[in-house]
């Protein structure tokens, strides 16, 4: 039985449809949730000048904004349906592997994301973080689409 579900989200429509998804689910199984987005790190270069290190600043201010809004449907969802929520934000420049590395370390039994649906050649050369998840991982993945 599923007691711990991650839930990535990007924000995206396609995104917060798959967190409506997993609140339902999480609420018929009794389940806790882990909301998660991945930000990019700060584009650091060596030799940067001390102007440029108080822009990483705001850099990380507007990171954990955006983070915020990319939460609030997950959070206002959990709220409503009475399911437990947590919240973790990640950078990294590898989202899947920040994915895969969250359920680990927060000790998820299962990933609930969205699928852009692409198929074919172009689904071929576009890949997905789904399907980079789903390629990685030995944890139970359930693709909402």
């Amino acid at each position: 039985m599923l007691s711990k579900i991650l839930v990535p989200t990007d924000g995206s429509e396609l995104s917060n449809k798959a967190v409506q998804g997993a609140v339902e689910t999480a609420k018929k199984l009794n389940a806790r949730l882990v909301g998660m987005t991945v930000t990019e790190p700060y584009p650091f270069t060596s030799g940067q000048s001390r102007a440029s290190l108080q822009g990483h600043d705001n850099y990380d201010d507007r990171m954990r904004a955006q983070a915020e809004e990319r939460f609030a449907p997950l959070q206002a969802a959990a709220a409503a349906a009475g399911v437990p929520l947590e919240t973790v934000v990640q950078s990294s420049n590898s989202t899947y592997e920040a994915i895969i590395g969250t359920a680990k370390e927060r000790g998820c039994d299962s990933i609930f994301m969205a699928s852009h649906g692409r198929r074919g050649l172009r689904g071929l050369l576009m890949g997905s973080e789904t399907q980079k998840v789903l390629t990685h991982t030995d944890i139970p993945v359930l693709v909402f689409r």
